[in-house]
């Protein structure tokens, strides 16, 4: 990817980090006008990289560049100050446009991304669908159990039985491919269900 934007004279690349942690020491020492940033990364994901380089560098753009497929942090990573999100199966032409378009100031979305948010605005796309099969209750119950919540608590505040709970929990659990409360707590912020 490097090499094929180098190849493009309106672009200059100032340096490479191989995760979220290194990206921020990076911007602290280039000050780029752009940064083309990954979503899964190791030691910190591009979220929270991105969060804390619009906080510390107002002056630095964010464009996501990831999978949309098999990522579902699209509110978060907009949420957190990116100025646009494009695939990573774009052209590399189209990246290098959105990587112009963001540093005029503009807002990039790719079109398959802007449908799935403007899906999830006007509920055209079932909370079920965006929350890995999860119901209605399972999402009230993974969040308020994210927020901190015990399973006594959740009962209480929902009115239902706390072995009711302990089954949507296991249910959770089981569809999201989980096995603790530290994962559920890592999903839910992923998923813009709690702010941190």
């Amino acid at each position: 990817m490097a090499r094929l934007l180098s190849e493009d004279s309106r672009v200059e690349i100032v340096a490479l980090a191989s995760n979220g942690a290194e990206a921020i020491k990076l911007v602290a020492a280039h000050k780029p006008d752009v940064v083309l940033m990954d979503m899964k990364m190791p030691e910190m994901d591009g979220v929270e990289a991105t969060r804390q380089i619009i906080a510390n560098h107002p002056g630095t753009k964010v464009l996501i560049l990831t999978t949309f497929e098999t990522d579902s942090y699209v509110i978060q990573a907009l949420k957190s100050g990116a100025s646009g999100y494009v695939l990573k199966d774009s052209s590399h032409e189209s990246i290098i446009s959105s990587l112009l378009a963001v540093m005029a100031g503009e807002q990039v979305m790719a079109s398959a991304v802007a449908t799935r948010v403007l899906e999830l605005i006007t509920g055209k796309s079932t909370p079920k669908e965006f929350y890995d099969g999860l119901t209605g209750r399972e999402v009230e119950i993974l969040k308020l159990l994210a927020s901190g919540m015990a399973n006594k608590q959740i009962a209480y505040h929902l009115k239902i039985s706390e072995k009711t709970v302990r089954n949507h929990v296991s249910n959770i659990y089981e569809k999201l491919g989980i096995f603790d409360r530290a994962q559920a707590v890592l999903y839910a912020v992923r998923k813009g269900l709690i702010e941190v």
